[in-house]
């Protein structure tokens, strides 16, 4: 996370023409490769799977969420589909027309490129993503034209629109009722301790009712939130990417250090208001707004004046790493 300064458009409002200090989170967004097309049968129980066809080629990231043991498999793994995809073409071509014959929705196979973001993580994550748009005929030959593509984040996304991210929270493990449901400690000179719920319901109904506070997980729950604003959206090797016309220092969203726990941001990242959930490192899904955004600072300008890059490891004073060395002189070499 870093900070931004923003001018605030809000006319009636004591904001207007003021400047205002705003959170913002980085998420690093290298291109998803798209590697399958899915087709699904609606019946009266939800929907089926009917057909599943993939790309001719995988990269290994990718084959890696498919097997358990990768040392054993990698000689083979996916051969026999690579095989039959080369040399009998009319089968998968088969199988994309029975998409558009019987299904009624069309998501593709998207994988994350996990080698790019330098993590100790070889392999891939694999999901779908629904198209959209147009009758199934027109969904599966887009679909189609996209194998083995990248896919930005700026193709999807724009800035300025709101977004949904759904994440895993942060985990904290076997807590008791005192952190995890934040009740009252009991008076100090309570028996058999005081971090406890003092009664846990009536005799009868002779059960504890699910209301009532309990020890447990607290956290790594899954949770979305709704409608997180798009601030920017910055692209790799763009040295200028945090430069603001009222601040033309040339510097990139990396701040001075790398971000902690992190690293440094090589690929397209978006900016956005505000915290998300989950630890660093950890992937998340972000999908286009359900619930449309009718919040009035939804729709004024964006107007980012500066950008913060200094140093996340304390007191950080110095924007760039030449501003820091222009100041501090030269140095005694230990």
């Amino acid at each position: 996370m870093t900070h931004v300064v923003r001018e605030i458009e809000r006319p009636g409002s004591k904001l207007h023409k003021k400047e205002a200090v705003e959170a913002v989170t980085i998420v690093e967004t290298p291109p998803m490769t798209v590697v399958g097309v899915v087709g699904y049968v609606e019946t009266p129980n939800g929907l089926r799977t009917l057909s599943t066809v993939f790309a001719g080629h995988l990269s290994d990231e990718v084959k890696r969420r498919f097997y358990k043991n990768w040392y054993r498999s990698k000689r083979k793994a996916f051969s026999k589909y690579a095989k039959k995809c080369a040399e009998k073409p009319q089968d998968i071509d088969a199988e994309v027309q029975r998409i558009k014959d019987y299904c009624q929705v069309v998501r593709v196979l998207a994988h994350t490129q996990i080698h790019k973001i330098k993590l100790r993580q070889k392999v891939a994550d694999l999901l779908e993503v629904q198209v959209n748009g147009g009758d199934v005929n027109a969904k599966v030959d887009f679909a189609r034209s996209l194998f083995e593509q990248e896919v930005n984040v700026e193709k999807v996304f724009t800035e300025g629109e709101t977004i949904d991210i759904c994440s895993a929270t942060r985990g904290h493990g076997y807590q008791g009722v005192i952190s995890r449901w934040g009740v009252t400690r009991l008076p100090r000179k309570t028996h058999r301790g005081l971090r406890k719920v003092a009664c846990i319901g009536a005799w009868h109904p002779a059960r504890v009712a699910s209301t009532v506070a309990r020890a447990g997980q607290k956290g790594y729950f899954h949770r979305t939130e709704i409608n997180k604003r798009i601030l920017r959206i910055g692209h790799k090797d763009d040295s200028k990417s945090a430069s603001t016309e009222a601040d033309l220092t040339e510097k990139s969203i990396t701040p001075v250090g790398g971000f902690p726990h992190y690293g440094i941001v090589n690929e397209d990242w978006l900016m956005l208001k505000g915290c998300i959930g989950g630890s660093r490192k950890r992937p998340i899904t972000m999908r286009k707004s359900i619930v449309t955004s009718t919040r009035r600072s939804h729709t004024e300008p964006i107007n980012l004046k500066f950008i913060d890059t200094s140093s996340k490891y304390g007191h950080g004073r110095f924007q760039t790493q030449e501003e820091k060395q222009k100041f501090m002189g030269t140095l005694a070499k230990k």
